[in-house]
């Protein structure tokens, strides 16, 4: 299935399988971790000469998410861009792109570590937003209180021999997957990530459809 229902906090989620997390009753669409502009980021740097596709790829993404759910708000939960001169260096197409998607929808831009400050591109820039029983940041914060929803860590989980994005979701907490394309991430048992949740934790699997299963323990 392309998205499955969670309760969190007291109000009804769906985990898509894009990686996208929608609050139906709310209108609100959340992505963490786009990454725009990584393979101009790893090129400028004298890294190696990735597909300069990421963007497209990724924004397209999110204009089906959109398109699927009639979101009027979006929340972007920090490392929106690969850094802030990546967010500059976004050609004209894809700015064009992202106005697009933000005209008539309230658009947030969560800080990141990667894009602490305020770019000159559509919306408002918030170090963390409170909804209703949600908080949206960039790192969860140990010994927050309930309804915590956040990125950063890029959770993958391993069945078999198959690494899929995840969601990890237990009482208190929700760490979204990467979004963005050329993303990394860390395996759900890192004692860093698995440290975070309670023992019985659930992991939503990204691809084809979503699969909820339980976390392991730490390695």
């Amino acid at each position: 299935m392309n998205a499955l229902d969670l309760d969190f906090a007291g109000e009804r989620l769906s985990a898509r399988a894009s990686g996208a997390l929608h609050w139906r009753s709310e209108g609100v669409l959340v992505v963490s971790d786009l990454h725009l502009g990584k393979s101009e980021r790893i090129a400028r740097r004298g890294g190696a000469l990735l597909p300069p596709y990421e963007t497209a790829e990724t924004l397209d993404r999110l204009t089906r998410d959109l398109s699927d759910t009639g979101a009027r708000t979006v929340i972007c939960l920090g490392d929106s861009f690969d850094d802030l001169a990546a967010g500059a260096s976004l050609d004209d197409a894809h700015r064009d792109t992202i106005r697009r998607l933000q005209a008539g929808r309230r658009w947030v831009w969560i800080e990141g570590n990667h894009d602490p400050g305020p770019l000159e591109i559509g919306g408002t820039h918030r170090a963390e937003l409170r909804l209703g029983p949600l908080t949206f940041r960039h790192i969860a914060a140990r010994g927050t209180e309930a309804g915590e929803i956040s990125g950063h860590y890029h959770p993958k989980a391993r069945l078999r021999a198959a690494r899929r994005p995840c969601f990890m979701v237990d009482a208190r907490r929700m760490i979204l997957p990467a979004y963005g394309c050329y993303t990394g991430g860390l395996d759900w048992t890192t004692p860093v990530l698995r440290g975070l949740f309670e023992d019985k934790a659930v992991a939503y699997l990204t691809g084809a459809s979503v699969l909820a299963v339980p976390v392991p323990r730490a390695a």
